[in-house]
């Protein structure tokens, strides 16, 4: 059968705000440990349009069927770049997936009542950082302390507007998704993130951890990556 010859599926990182593309190098490890061929977006984080460019070049220069996993605001810019026609999945892991017009903004303040406030500074510029003193507890509480120091030292700055990017069309929609919910994050609440995976309709696991889940638990974040992947590249084959 002409489907046995598919490619596997390439799996393409993108990774949120305030931090950049390193902190995958655990769940990196992992992956490419079981033979899968990954790459590693860069995100400027200055505006969702440059992100999704850039991510779109890593769709392009991968091979075969594409699986986009995003964390927190990397999830927007999955959600608008997957509609590329390589994409074959979506993970979301405790990210954003924002509907049509709305925005990681819009999202953040319709949080549930009584969520934890990340302690994201004023504006500075055009950019935000967060609480390096608070860093840790809001963003890493399950992280090394000197790990969380490393990334609470080493932040991006995160443009504003990044977080006003509005998607166009969802690819959500039309792509099938998985979603991890972390249920001790700080930064996006479990109920917005449990919302946010039912409305797009995901396969949902769920693990107790912080909000960079991608650091502390490499091992559970890649078997869920790890599963999409599979189950695209057998959708494909057949």
């Amino acid at each position: 059968m002409a489907g046995l010859s598919t490619s596997p599926a390439s799996i393409v990182l993108v990774h949120g705000g305030f931090v950049d593309g390193a902190g995958w190098e655990g769940v990196y490890n992992l992956l490419k440990k079981d033979g899968y061929v990954v790459s590693i977006v860069q995100n400027p984080t200055t505006s969702l349009a440059d992100d999704v460019a850039v991510t779109r070049l890593a769709i392009a220069q991968a091979q075969g069927p594409v699986v986009l996993v995003g964390h927190s605001y990397g999830g927007a810019v999955i959600t608008e770049a997957g509609t590329d026609p390589k994409v074959a999945g979506l993970v979301y892991v405790t990210a954003f997936a924002p509907d049509k017009g709305e925005s990681v903004d819009t999202l953040i303040k319709s949080a549930p009542p009584g969520a934890p406030v990340p302690p994201i500074l004023p504006p500075q510029n055009g950019f935000l950082f967060l609480d390096r003193e608070k860093f840790r507890d809001s963003f890493a509480a399950d992280v090394g302390e000197a790990k969380a120091a490393f990334l609470a030292d080493s932040q991006v700055p995160w443009g504003a507007a990044a977080l006003a990017g509005t998607i166009s069309e969802p690819a959500w929609k039309t792509k099938p998704s998985w979603y991890l919910i972390v249920t001790e994050d700080r930064m996006i609440p479990p109920p917005a993130q449990r919302q946010m995976a039912a409305r797009a309709g995901a396969t949902v696991a769920e693990v107790a951890g912080s909000h960079a889940i991608y650091v502390s638990k490499p091992e559970f974040v890649a078997a869920v990556i790890a599963k999409a992947a599979k189950s695209v590249s057998s959708a494909k084959a057949a």
